[in-house]
């Protein structure tokens, strides 16, 4: 295990594929609270 996170962390390809697993997680929140936001004030 120790070395996946070796890997994840110190290579470009590791930190790239970090960095797109964080924005598409930062997606799905967005969207959570927008259609969240959406499903309460229906009238807009």
């Amino acid at each position: 295990m120790d070395v996946v996170f070796n890997m994840l962390f110190s290579s470009p390809i590791g930190l790239l594929s970090l960095l797109t697993i964080v924005f598409i997680i930062g997606i799905g929140l967005f969207m959570l609270v927008m259609v969240r936001r959406k499903m309460n004030h229906p009238e807009e």
